[in-house]
């Protein structure tokens, strides 16, 4: 509990329901990892969404040309 003080109840609830329904994480794969471990994939997971939204900005912007 100490480790998750810096995140409300809401963002942790948030959070877990944003990767499980778009994500396909489980409730068990989340409520089992470690708080940095959960940090991380939330992270990577993170950047990989800037990484696609800049992806299809560039596909978007080279159709328009």
């Amino acid at each position: 509990r100490i480790a998750l003080s810096h995140e409300s109840l809401y963002n942790l609830i948030h959070t877990n329901f944003a990767m499980m329904q778009h994500h396909k994480y489980s409730l068990t794969e989340l409520n089992e990892m470690i708080p940095w471990e959960r940090e991380v994939y939330i992270q990577l997971l993170m950047k990989h969404l800037k990484e696609e939204e800049q992806k299809i900005k560039a596909e978007e912007a080279k159709m328009r040309q």
